[in-house]
């Protein structure tokens, strides 16, 4: 049974209504009854089929508002490289010695960037990494040799998306904190860039659902038609 705080939460969502996303981030906003900063988070159910490799919608993009804290980073590297990370921010930096650590059962960071020469010693954290979401991968930008601009970008709110094997994409944008101006914008950008990634092999409706919610709240369904889908 939900608290009292949720139902009268609840309450003030008009039943079956398809909200603009202007209007779901303020009511977001005036709902949230949580005693600490919650999240909020966009949720789309997309049109297409993840077991095939060419409907795979993934990609990153850099929030222009962050989420709120700034990103623990990782770099994997040798040489002058380490220098350059520890210089622009890396909050730990190491060769062999971190792939041990990480071993060792150490995970004290948000985001993992590795150079293309340290990979293969990176593929043996395959098992570590992979279900936390944090292996390096060329696609999202962190298996590069720049990785002065990898971690400016994760520090500056990066974050990636990627549906699951149900077609959904489930990505934070914020939080209830944020004037809604900087929320709004925040979730604008992922929605775009999620319609952007849209496969030219998707057939049908791409967005089928969309809604927004704070992390203790209930979610509010978005118009798909406004989201430009």
């Amino acid at each position: 049974m939900a608290g009292k705080k949720y139902q009268a939460a609840l309450a003030q969502i008009e039943k079956g209504k398809l909200y603009e996303l202007a209007d779901a981030v303020d009511l977001i906003k005036k709902i949230a009854f949580a005693k600490f900063d919650e999240t909020v988070e966009v949720t789309m159910v997309l049109g297409v089929d993840p077991r095939k490799a060419d409907q795979l919608v993934r990609g990153t993009v850099v929030l222009p508002h962050g989420l709120g804290k700034s990103k623990r980073v990782a770099v994997i590297t040798n040489g002058d490289k380490q220098r350059e990370a520890l210089e622009a921010g890396a909050d730990e930096v190491g060769g062999d010695d971190l792939v041990e650590k990480i071993k060792g059962g150490y995970l004290g960071f948000d985001a993992l960037v590795a150079t293309p020469d340290m990979m293969k010693l990176v593929g043996t954290l395959g098992k570590i990494l992979g279900p936390r979401g944090l292996m390096p991968n060329p696609k999202t930008g962190t298996v590069t040799n720049d990785v002065v601009k990898a971690i400016q970008e994760t520090k500056a709110g990066k974050i990636e998306f990627r549906v699951d094997k149900t077609g959904v994409i489930h990505v934070p944008v914020g939080k209830t904190s944020f004037p809604p101006d900087k929320l709004n914008e925040n979730a604008r950008v992922l929605i775009d860039a999620v319609l952007k990634a849209k496969p030219t092999t998707a057939k049908g409706k791409y967005v089928k659902k969309a809604n927004i919610a704070a992390t203790m709240g209930p979610g509010l369904s978005l118009d798909p038609g406004a989201l430009g889908a």
